[in-house]
């Protein structure tokens, strides 16, 4: 066990804590009130030139033309202008998450709303909505339409999907903190596997079976619930050029570039490098909690059917992890391959702190993970609840999602992995942090892998040049609705 002074959960609190998870998405947890449905609806639901506009210049990437369209729509010409929407909520789907109920519950929520405020990622991207959809509103506030300013101004969002949905959502809501204010706030309904991210803000860890009574009740926590403030990452990978990496959708390859003057390695850089970016809301690691994500992912991508939801998803990446040498590694493996230690050099940045200090990796470390939320591998808490006096001996401070801080921590092999999520031990603690930078060369290895917040990917590397990661804080702090 790590000593950290906080001592082992038994593992009855992961029991309570599934079952308090499945109450809380049925609305029980709160009481489960009746929310009267034409009641909601004319709380929610815009104007219906309002949600033309809106589909109009999304269809047709013209927020301009659309929102001129709108104006003789409205009533605006003859002195007629319609009322506010008391909170007007937007619903971004990922109609292939849920299993099979993630075109239902599209259907569903089409019912207690505009369809038009249902958008289906698979058909609109949030980049979309936010450039042409919220533009056409804004278009049409400073054309004078008071309706459509006060829609603007009270808008909420609701993301029903994956912690990756809910952070593609989010990256692209981060767009308007520029010059485009008020940013929505956004609410979830968890239709992943973990949905880590929407526990964190009291929207329970499952999709819950009496599903058609619990949108009501989400709709109407999404309309009154208080706001709070996420830290998001931005993680820039810079790599050899010639290096080729299957990205995943939560990154962008920025091409050739260059590196910072203050970056100091201890292998050597080529002269031509490339890179890539992205941004996550819980977590970034390295080794191989990535790689069986990996394995798991290219499986799911290639054959399907056998992920057909949350249960099966879980089954199956459990499975995974034990062919994958994390908990009997093959006696003919290298123990040069095995560690991270071997091929891994952290610096970090502490708080209110200019300076770069490398940080030593523990030995029989195989996964290190940066974690933002308190919520990991779905609904675990590996870095615990430290007692005080630890937290100090260590220089430690009490953690939180808004805090500016990561949390990093090791996984030594599965054994260790298993205990630590059932909340028996910590895990390793390592260092808390405002900024991360991980050095990789590969001496006997040739790939690594990585993964944020459930997005891997395969990352080539080489014994004679370095490649590196550097993670720092976004300026501003998503917005997300409590469902508390």
């Amino acid at each position: 066990m790590e000593g950290d002074g906080s001592g082992g959960a038994s593992g009855g609190m992961v029991v309570r804590s599934s079952v308090v998870d499945s109450l809380k998405g049925l609305g029980l947890a709160s009481g489960g009130l009746r929310v009267d449905k034409e009641y909601l609806k004319r709380r929610i639901t815009m104007p219906k030139y309002l949600r033309t506009a809106v589909a109009e210049a999304i269809r047709t990437r013209t927020p301009a033309a659309a929102a001129k369209e709108a104006l003789r729509c409205s009533g605006m010409a003859t002195g007629e202008e319609q009322d506010v929407p008391h909170a007007p909520v937007v619903v971004f789907v990922n109609s292939k998450s849920g299993g099979r109920n993630g075109e239902d519950l599209k259907r569903r929520l089409q019912e207690l709303m505009g369809p038009e405020q249902v958008i289906d990622l698979s058909i609109v991207k949030p980049h979309e909505f936010v450039n042409y959809g919220l533009g056409c509103l804004e278009k049409l506030a400073e054309l004078g339409d008071k309706c459509a300013r006060g829609t603007r101004d009270k808008l909420r969002i609701m993301v029903a999907g994956g912690d990756g949905t809910v952070g593609w959502v989010l990256g692209s809501l981060g767009e308007l903190f520029d010059q485009r204010e008020p940013v929505p706030p956004t609410a979830v309904i968890p239709l992943g596997t973990g949905n880590d991210l929407s526990r964190s803000f009291g929207w329970g860890g499952s999709f819950p079976f009496a599903w058609r009574s619990a949108v009501k009740r989400s709709l109407q926590k999404a309309i009154i619930g208080p706001i709070c403030r996420l830290d998001s990452w931005h993680v820039t990978v810079f790599t050899p050029a010639g290096e080729t990496v299957e990205l995943p959708h939560s990154l962008t390859d920025l091409g050739e570039c260059t590196l910072s003057e203050d970056v100091v390695i201890e292998g050597e850089m080529p002269e031509k490098i490339t890179g890539f970016e992205g941004v996550f809301y819980n977590y970034f690691s390295i080794g191989m909690d990535a790689k069986v994500a990996y394995g798991f992912h290219h499986l799911r991508n290639t054959k399907p059917f056998l992920a057909r939801g949350p249960v099966s998803n879980k089954l199956i990446y459990s499975g995974y992890s034990c062919t994958q040498g994390w908990f009997c590694t093959p006696c003919m493996g290298s123990p040069s391959l095995r560690v991270l230690k071997n091929i891994l050099r952290i610096h970090i940045k502490k708080v209110n702190c200019s300076e770069w200090e490398q940080i030593s990796v523990p030995p029989n470390v195989r996964s290190i993970v940066a974690l933002n939320l308190h919520n990991y591998g779905s609904g675990r808490n590996p870095w615990g609840q430290p007692k005080p006096k630890y937290l100090e001996k260590r220089g430690f401070v009490e953690a939180h999602a808004d805090d500016g801080l990561l949390e990093i921590f090791g996984l030594k092999q599965g054994w260790h992995a298993t205990f630590v999520m059932v909340e028996l031990i910590n895990a390793k603690h390592i260092a808390q942090a405002a900024a991360i930078r991980f050095e990789i060369r590969g001496g006997q290895c040739k790939r690594a892998y990585m993964q944020m917040d459930g997005e891997p990917w395969k990352q080539g590397i080489s014994n004679q040049s370095s490649t590196l990661v550097e993670i720092t804080r976004v300026p501003h702090q998503s917005l997300m609705i409590s469902g508390e």
